[in-house]
């Protein structure tokens, strides 16, 4: 590429546009290649250079739809599984999800582009875009660009300060010093190193401040009081879940005493749905502690099917719930889904057009959960979630509202996405909710991946895809608040304004003196 080739011809932009999707994609969590996190939206910048914002949002959507269409193909597993439509649709809908994902790639470029014509700064305006795109662009499955980094806690701890979306804004401004240095070379100038500085030391800065405060957080840690915890991971089959739940329920309540045979625990977590069978709500503290709670001996959180009936067409209201029965078998506490997935717990405008259910038949109708507040367990409080509930940062705060929660929890089936590379990055996102909230965090899931996670987002022990397994470790009992917990998304928000109007407004031109004042 020579000096004066920019901007770039449709066809160059656009290949530049398909290897930062490629980039992006390699370096998310499943593959793991984290180092090119630092260079994915590079490509994708100098194609955007000189180009009308509906050139740009088209550039950003090729880059979105690539790396939507690479990292999550299990997506098509997933909705055949729920969804009972054949593979053909199933393709369709899939492609429909990816080309509408893609719009966030897209809404960053616009906004991006938009805003460079009307002559604000280009470097705080690159990085403000994306984050606002992270933020407001609705997604099937949440993610950020920010979980790249997930193996590397130096570089994360600044999502007690900031979120995930800080994470991501790290990645961001070092991508942004190097586009700069590449673009003044393909230019034939010089680049301004001072005026890039602080972009490229961004990893530097987060580096440093993690590695500060994973020793301050460890320290914290061990004086903090312990508790051993044990969890099961029965991997029944997708189906078999639902049609031997009483074996399900063998495996979860032998493996229980197994392990409470082994050394006592103080709690014990099974998986999402461990009890399939479904209860009326109301009934559910007579029924159970009967049915198997009482023969457990030690406080247990399990995933159950419940429901309330209604005077409706639906007949029942379906809740995905955690219930937490305490040492001697009762019942003191219940948590319903909040994040229900499309297809799966519902269907999308199902309750307006009934028909919808005839055609997709596996497709259930959950109703979201009223209550966030965390289970009591004697004088400790415990935040608990289910399945993709752990990776939404906002719900996360909202469930750890109260500064005297001291331990996260998630019950998971991932059973629905196979040996994919889903369930990886399910835990990697999930791992951020432990440095943004300081808690120990554990994840039961059915099929994997189940793990012990610390407060600066370490995996202590993890399970094994796809294995009936037990697994069992010592937690720290850990409250107070977070700078995250109690700012919340409140500067992203302000920046999406600042954005908004940086996208349909020029940048105000201060004039400079005619002459001197005395």
């Amino acid at each position: 590429m020579q000096t004066g080739s920019l901007p770039l011809s449709r066809a160059r932009a656009s290949g530049l546009a398909l290897a930062c999707g490629i980039l992006y994609f390699l370096a998310f969590p499943g593959l793991d290649l984290w180092p090119f996190g630092f260079i994915a939206l590079v490509p994708l910048r100098i194609a955007l250079v000189g180009q009308t914002p509906r050139r740009a949002a088209f550039l950003g959507w090729i880059s979105g739809m690539t790396m939507t269409t690479l990292g999550f193909y299990w997506m098509l597993n997933m909705l055949q599984a729920f969804s009972g439509f054949s593979t053909p649709i199933c393709v369709f809908f899939v492609l429909v999800v990816n080309a509408f994902t893609g719009g966030r790639m897209a809404l960053f470029s616009w906004l991006f582009v938009r805003g460079e014509r009307n002559g604000w700064q280009k470097g705080p305006l690159f990085l403000l875009a994306f984050v606002v795109s992270e933020l407001s662009f609705p997604v099937l499955f949440f993610w950020s660009f920010g979980a790249v980094l997930h193996p590397v806690p130096a570089l994360t701890q600044v999502a007690e300060l900031g979120g995930i979306y800080l994470v991501g804004l790290v990645l961001v401004a070092f991508n942004w010093a190097v586009s700069e240095v590449a673009l003044a070379r393909l230019r034939g100038e010089k680049a301004d190193y001072r005026r890039l500085l602080p972009y490229a030391l961004a990893p530097v800065v987060a580096a440093l401040y993690g590695w500060i405060r994973v020793g301050q957080v460890d320290q914290r840690a061990a004086r903090a009081p312990s508790a051993e915890v044990g969890l099961v991971q029965a991997n029944m089959g997708l189906m078999e879940k639902r049609q031997a739940y009483e074996l399900g329920l063998k495996r979860h309540i032998e493996r229980t005493a197994e392990m409470r045979a082994q050394k006592p625990l103080d709690l014990v977590l099974w998986s999402e749905t461990s009890v399939m069978q479904a209860m009326p709500a109301a009934d559910a503290k007579a029924i159970l502690p009967l049915y198997f709670t009482r023969r457990l001996g030690v406080p247990t959180l399990f995933g159950a099917v419940l429901f309330d009936r209604v005077s409706d067409a639906r007949q029942r209201a379906f809740y995905n719930s955690v219930l937490l029965a305490d040492e001697k078998g009762e019942l003191s506490g219940r948590y319903d889904k909040q994040e229900l997935v499309p297809f799966s717990e519902h269907m999308p405008f199902g309750e307006d057009f009934p028909v919808l259910f005839e055609i997709s038949p596996n497709s259930s109708d959950f109703r979201k959960g009223a209550s966030v507040a965390p289970l009591s367990l004697g004088n400790h409080r415990i935040a608990a979630m289910v399945c993709n509930d752990d990776v939404s940062p906002s719900l996360g705060n909202r469930l750890l509202a109260d500064p005297n929660t001291d331990l996260m929890v998630n019950l998971t089936n991932d059973a629905w996405f196979g040996d994919t590379t889903e369930p990886w990055i399910h835990l990697a996102l999930a791992k951020f909710r432990a440095i943004e909230h300081r808690r120990y965090f554990v994840r039961s899931t059915n099929s994997g991946i189940s793990a012990f996670i610390d407060p600066v987002g370490r995996v202590l022990a993890h399970t094994n895809p796809f294995a009936e397994e037990t697994l069992r470790h010592q937690v720290r009992w850990l409250s107070g608040r977070t700078v995250y917990e109690v700012v919340g998304d409140k500067a992203y928000w302000a920046a999406a304004l600042f954005v908004l109007l940086a996208a349909f407004m020029r940048r105000p031109v201060v004039a400079k003196s005619a002459q001197a004042t005395s």
